[in-house]
């Protein structure tokens, strides 16, 4: 099946025969596309993120902010894999691509790599990534004071769009973290609903540095929602194609990739 399309539909549509079409098919998928050009002055304002298709095999995709428009993607690409992140990257630095900032979920192994091959890059924190997150740990009905007061925190990350909305946010961490930071970072529990409580205090605390940053610059991008919305539009089309092999697979999304940036 080809965009939603029945190889049926194919061959009534295109006059041509089943084996035909599936001779069409495997010469692009024997074959990779030609390389697309980036346009370098206007790819500043980027997104990243990876996503799975099944364990553990994975996308990596690098997308226009702006424009909304794939700059690179590549199949079987490990987020936390420095190497592999170079190599996904320095292709493009090496091209000229030189972002003023990038809108990333805070994988650390990403953030490294980034900042490695471009010093003065801006990192935005995904701030849809940092509500789900602190949410998902705090849970939909938490039992204690500091515990409900940090999941009413998360629930206010989307939608700061003026200073004081920022401050007041700001201000919400401050007296929280006074009053809890230091007994909850103190306590040895081990227990998992404890340890999510603490890994949502970490890593709220972590990325509070890189939360605001798009208002300094009003073009960076607050989420990866854009990313979000492409990887759903490509795993619909990659379900009608299982049973590919590896090297197909590799050809397919690179072809995707090509013929779909959108």
């Amino acid at each position: 099946m080809v965009e939603g399309y029945s190889v049926r539909q194919l061959v009534q549509q295109s006059g041509h025969s089943r084996p035909w079409l599936y001779r069409l098919i495997d010469s692009f998928l024997d074959d990779v596309p030609p390389v697309t050009q980036i346009e370098h002055q206007t790819a500043r304002y980027l997104l990243f993120d990876g996503t799975f298709l099944h364990r553990p095999h994975s996308i990596a995709v690098l997308m226009d902010g702006q424009a909304h428009r794939v700059v690179r993607g590549q199949f079987d690409v490990r987020e936390n894999s420095v190497p592999e992140l170079r190599s996904f990257f320095e292709p493009m630095m090496a091209e000229g691509l030189y972002p003023v900032s990038l809108t990333v979920d805070g994988n650390r192994q990403v953030i490294r790599v980034l900042k490695m091959l471009w010093p003065d890059v801006i990192i935005q924190r995904c701030l849809v990534h940092i509500q789900r997150q602190g949410l998902s740990w705090c849970r939909i009905s938490p039992k204690t004071s500091y515990a409900r007061q940090l999941r009413y925190i998360f629930t206010r990350v989307i939608g700061i769009t003026t200073v004081l909305e920022r401050d007041a946010f700001l201000s919400l961490i401050e007296v929280w973290e006074a009053r809890y930071g230091a007994e909850i970072k103190a306590r040895k529990e081990t227990c998992r609903v404890f340890s999510d409580i603490k890994r949502a205090r970490s890593m709220l605390l972590l990325a509070m540095p890189d939360m605001f940053h798009y208002f300094d610059d009003p073009h960076i991008p607050t989420s990866t929602n854009g990313l979000e919305g492409y990887f759903s539009r490509l795993k619909s089309h990659y379900r009608q194609h299982r049973g590919l092999s590896a090297h197909k697979r590799s050809n397919y999304f690179a072809w995707y990739f090509y013929f779909k940036p959108r």
